[in-house]
C-alpha cells in the first residue's frame, strides 16, 4: 500500500500542500480558521450604529438582524464556517442569549433540513462553548 492519493482531488490537494511547503515551510501548519482571530468582535454599540436601529428608530435592532443572518446562513446549509461562527460571536455580543441562538438555528431545520441545522449547531457550539454565558 502506498500513501499516494487515490483520486484527482486528493492528488491536487497533495500537490498544493507540497508546493506550499516548498515555498514556505511554515505553511505546513497553516489553518484558515486562524484568520477568524484577526477579526475582532464589534462592540454592541458599534453594531447598533451600523446594523441596528440607530438610523431607523422603528427598525430591527442589531441582535435581531444577526439572528436573521444566522438563520439565512443555516438555510444555505451552514457551509460558510467562518461566517456562522462570527455571526454567533457577534450575536452574543449584541445581547443574544444562547437559547435564542439555538432556537434560531433549530427553527431553520424546517426549511434547510436536519443536516444543515446540525452543522450550524456544531459551528455555533464552537463559539458558545468558549463563552461563559450563564443566562441561557
Amino acid at each position: 500500500m502506498s500513501d499516494s492519493p487515490k483520486n484527482p482531488f486528493e492528488l491536487m490537494m497533495k500537490q498544493a500542500q507540497d508546493m506550499a511547503k516548498a515555498m514556505n515551510p511554515a505553511m505546513e501548519s497553516f489553518s484558515p480558521k486562524g484568520f477568524e482571530a484577526l477579526w475582532p468582535t464589534m462592540p454592541k454599540e458599534v453594531m447598533e450604529m451600523i446594523f441596528g436601529n440607530t438610523v431607523n428608530k422603528d427598525g430591527l435592532d442589531a441582535k435581531t438582524r444577526l439572528l436573521l443572518t444566522l438563520a439565512g446562513l443555516t438555510c444555505q446549509g451552514a457551509q460558510a464556517d467562518s461566517a456562522v461562527r462570527q455571526t454567533v460571536r457577534h450575536a452574543l455580543e449584541a445581547g443574544a442569549r444562547k437559547q435564542e441562538i439555538v432556537e434560531t438555528i433549530g427553527q431553520m431545520s424546517v426549511f434547510a433540513g436536519i443536516p444543515a441545522m446540525t452543522r450550524a449547531l456544531d459551528l455555533a457550539q464552537e463559539v458558545m462553548g468558549d463563552n461563559k454565558d450563564e443566562d441561557q
